[in-house]
């Protein structure tokens, strides 16, 4: 791959490359000491005595005028910083002060009556609880216009609605086979002081962006542009080629000699560096594909296998002519393993677009330190990324070719959970393959969205419109979306233990769900992770196939399951989105809507319950947004164990690549915000995921202890 990009040479060590550098001319003693002096008394000389010091010290007036120039920025950072400084020492003393007012009117007692003084004005309080009933009107409003739009009647003609207290998953799954699952409901009979309770999310700081520290960010993301612009356009020796897969490894040893990086801490023996190259081609045109990665919100939902959490902090700079060439801004990641066993890798990074000349775009991602960021990440491992992204070559038939480049310095705090170590050791688990085939995975659904007609291999006659396609697909999208996003907490949650079996592990967490897009009340996410002696394409099939559902599904009590409705998002048969019904139910208002997504890197089963009317109403086209999902499934990644195996006195055996599934379900306990696991909550998760573990490997013919 051949491009130019500001004159930088593709040759890392060729001499002739740095022919075209400045030279730098360092002063002498005896120059800086007249030249300081100089500036104690006059910091902005004019022309005359720019000339006289000039003369006087044997150096070019424009070398005067520049030192002048760097002395006085170099002041008014100073400066700045011993401001900061005061105001921040000032900050520390006025909050000091207002914790101890606090808490001495805490203990305020008054003489007349020897009870507590009200904590605010009777008015304000008067006035708070006005707004607050005007925000309830208008939410009540809001929730009626839906209800009349969806049900057909104002939600004041519905009849009254009793808080359950059971798993919305239990009602409508256990109905297929009219009872429910064994052992004890979910109880709310609430533990105090566990540690399951629902913790809020950790804000962002407040982030104060001077002048100084942009001018910081644009060096820095400068500098990462160029070497990551020479990593992708470089081969041997800074690329090695191994494996049957031909996969592309950084040579640390070139690396650090060709680019003497800042980031670099390589000899730290604690630090672990993951750096791979892929590209391929994806159905989507440069402009469109480079619009989309500048896009948080788009960000999140062209990766949500991998991406669980990102938010744009600021934009620091904005693109040139309406065009993303030049666009800075400072982002906040979380990336994740479809996994409750592996930890998110949390960063704030700095994204840079950059055109580097027409139909060809970079696009990098640096990691960017802001002010108490290791006091708010809950990770156990502390992840860099170092120069990373993607080169974007415009292809004639709308289609764009991408080469992309991921380069991490990671440092455990904590080890890896023995079934993941091979996969995250190898790189494979956050590395460039893996980004990249979820891209065209991403392009290809966007590109059967757009698609008006009908696959031949779609199930006809049950979605009458182009319109209500489209709508099952963004549906199932959203689905997908909430299920990887339930398997990681957000920022400040954490995951429990809920038992620690020889076979799984089971952990759970609790959460406040407030999306209109969910049921509102506190939901319970669980899930375990089990390895399976099979390649990760025949765990996929066995998922995704409606006939041996039966086997697995022990909510459907072993009932069979029919295909209503089937619409086809991807090449791969496989890539498909399902309606099931149940059949020998009492129940016939309630469907199963089912995604399955497969790429080179894993794939993934995804199902909820929905009830007839809703499926319908997106059948013939309504916006599916309010329609309230709590999505359940099932991951499937490689275990990243290597094909062969060395056997006693040197012979080499081969092994069939094992698979990792992880079993995910989402349950609503609860619409109390302060709600907490009790023990028969406890005991009902573990029975439906252990259950389900057995019956999956009863019916793939794998004993309890592979």
């Amino acid at each position: 791959m051949e491009f130019s990009s500001g004159g930088a040479s593709s040759g890392g060590d060729d001499p002739d490359s740095h022919r075209g550098k400045k030279r730098y001319h360092r002063h002498t003693a005896h120059q800086i000491q007249r030249l300081e002096s100089m500036f104690k008394e006059c910091p902005h000389p004019d022309e005359k005595t720019r000339s006289q010091l000039s003369r006087e010290l044997n150096l070019h007036p424009r070398q005067i005028k520049f030192w002048f120039q760097n002395r006085r920025t170099q002041m008014k950072a100073q400066h700045e910083r011993a401001d900061n400084s005061a105001l921040r020492a000032e900050n520390d003393k006025i909050r000091c002060e207002n914790i101890a007012i606090r808490e001495a009117l805490k203990n305020v007692i008054c003489p007349c009556c020897g009870t507590s003084p009200a904590s605010e004005d009777p008015y304000f309080d008067e006035q708070k609880l006005r707004i607050e009933n005007a925000h309830l009107k208008e939410e009540l409003d809001r929730v009626s216009s839906v209800a009349a739009k969806y049900i057909g009647r104002p939600i004041s003609q519905l009849p009254p609605v009793q808080p359950i207290h059971v798993s919305s998953l239990d009602l409508s799954m256990a109905s297929f086979g009219g009872h429910g699952i064994g052992g004890p409901s979910l109880d709310l009979d609430l533990l105090h002081g566990s540690s399951s309770s629902v913790i809020p999310s950790l804000p962002f700081p407040q982030l104060n962006i001077s002048d100084m520290d942009k001018s910081l960010m644009a060096d820095i993301a400068t500098n990462a542009m160029e070497e990551l612009i020479r990593l992708l356009q470089s081969n041997e020796p800074l690329w090695i080629k191994g494996g049957a897969d031909g996969r592309e490894t950084l040579n640390l040893e070139s690396y650090e000699r060709i680019f003497q990086s800042p980031y670099s801490h390589m000899k730290n023996p604690g630090i672990r560096i993951e750096a791979s190259r892929d590209s391929g081609v994806v159905i989507m045109n440069s402009l469109a594909l480079v619009d989309m990665l500048m896009d948080a919100k788009k960000w999140v939902e062209l990766f949500p296998t991998i991406v669980s959490r990102a938010k744009t902090i600021e934009v620091i700079s904005s693109g040139m002519l309406g065009s993303q060439s030049g666009t800075l801004q400072l982002m906040y990641e979380e990336v994740q393993v479809l996994s409750a066993l592996v930890p998110t890798r949390q960063l704030y990074l700095l994204r840079f677009c950059q055109q580097i000349e027409q139909g060809l775009w970079a696009v990098v991602d640096v990691s960017y330190d802001v002010p108490h960021q290791d006091s708010q990440f809950s990770s156990p491992s502390k992840a860099q990324r170092l120069p990373s992204g993607c080169l974007i070559r415009e292809m004639p038939n709308g289609y764009s070719e991408v080469t992309w480049v991921e380069h991490w310095e990671v440092e455990e705090k904590a080890p890896i959970h023995r079934l993941y170590r091979d996969l995250i050791h190898n790189g494979l688990a956050f590395g460039a393959e893996r980004w990249l085939s979820t891209l065209q995975r991403a392009c290809e659904r966007l590109a059967c969205l757009m698609v008006s007609g009908n696959s031949p291999r779609d199930l006809g006659g049950v979605i009458p419109s182009p319109e209500g396609k489209r709508s099952m697909m963004k549906l199932a999208q959203r689905m997908v979306n909430n299920f990887c996003a339930s398997i990681n907490p957000a920022n400040g949650q954490q995951w429990t233990t809920l038992s620690g079996l020889n076979e799984f592990e089971v952990r759970a967490t609790l959460h406040k769900s407030t999306d209109p897009g969910q049921p509102s009340g506190v939901v319970l996410s669980a899930a375990a992770t089990i390895w399976l002696p099979l390649p990760p394409t025949s765990v996929f099939n066995f998922f995704r196939d409606e006939r041996t559902r039966p086997q697995w599904d022990v909510l459907s009590n072993q009932n069979p399951v029919q295909e209503v409705a089937h619409i086809v998002n991807g090449s791969h048969p496989g890539n498909c989105i399902s309606v099931l019904r149940g059949l020998n139910t009492s129940q016939n208002n309630m469907l199963i809507l089912q995604e399955s997504c497969v790429d080179s890197s894993g794939s993934v089963v995804v199902y909820c319950p929905v009830d007839l009317p809703a499926i319908n109403m997106a059948m013939s086209g309504e916006d599916p947004s309010y329609f309230p999902l709590l999505p359940s499934g099932f991951t499937i990644s490689p275990d990243g164990r290597a094909q062969h195996q060395l056997q006693e006195g040197g012979a080499s055996s081969s092994i069939g690549s094992g698979s990792l599934i992880t079993v995910v379900f989402q349950i609503l306990v609860s619409n109390l915000p302060s709600a907490r696991l009790s023990p028969e909550s406890v005991t009902t998760v573990n029975n439906l995921i252990g259950n389900t573990i057995h019956q999956i490997k009863g019916a793939l013919n794998c004993s309890t202890t592979c």
